[in-house]
């Protein structure tokens, strides 16, 4: 038998990066987890669920509200201890903790220090992967997405990402965890995913020593 993949992926970006496709694509790729002949549950986890409230579109680890600052501290510190817990395993991410820090300095001017975090990360091998794109190719971006949102206000202000994603852009920067900067402006999803492959296994990042 081979090495046992295990691959660690937390995926960062703003709107329109198509991380949510790309981790799907991940998490049903052979050389990121292996050949399937059945499918089966395989985890793929977001902070960008919106667990906190009982309404769509509400509010999460994420965006959540001051008073709600403990409730998600704590999901995150579950998180991390399940990932602990299983770590020769695959975990592919949708967003997470760079996301937290990036909504809660934009709404609420507080940046959480997620050191925390991220030091126990980085023994699980956690790889971050930053999908970002240029700001002339967020239009055709939009009209893709507008033809399955469920709701396509949230799109009306490309600006916005823009200025979101030079934030993410940062925050990345000043991560501890290896990271892959991938340039998504073409819409190849397909070229973004062994793009990723590549990396993870000229870097060691598909298992666990």
């Amino acid at each position: 038998m081979g090495n046992k993949l295990t691959p660690k992926i937390i995926l960062e970006g703003t709107r329109l990066t198509f991380k949510t496709d790309i981790a799907f694509a991940l998490n049903e790729h052979p050389r990121i987890v292996g050949p399937r002949k059945y499918r089966y549950h395989s985890p793929l986890i977001s902070a960008e669920w919106c667990a906190f409230t009982n309404f769509p579109w509400g509010r999460g680890p994420i965006n959540f509200e001051p008073h709600e600052e403990a409730q998600a501290m704590e999901t995150y510190a579950t998180w991390l201890r399940l990932f602990e817990l299983q770590r020769y395993y695959s975990w592919i991410v949708d967003r997470f903790h760079i996301s937290t820090r990036a909504y809660q300095l934009q709404a609420y001017h507080k940046d959480y220090d997620f050191r925390w975090l991220e030091e126990r990360l980085l023994p699980l091998n956690f790889r971050l992967v930053f999908l970002n794109r240029t700001p002339e190719s967020f239009a055709a971006a939009r009209e893709e997405r507008l033809k399955v949102s469920g709701k396509p206000d949230q799109y009306n202000d490309l600006s916005a990402f823009v200025r979101e994603q030079e934030l993410i852009k940062r925050l990345v920067g000043e991560s501890r965890l290896p990271r892959l900067e991938l340039d998504i402006s073409d819409n190849d999803k397909a070229g973004a995913v062994e793009k990723i492959a590549d990396w993870l296994e000229s870097t060691g990042g598909l298992w666990m020593e």
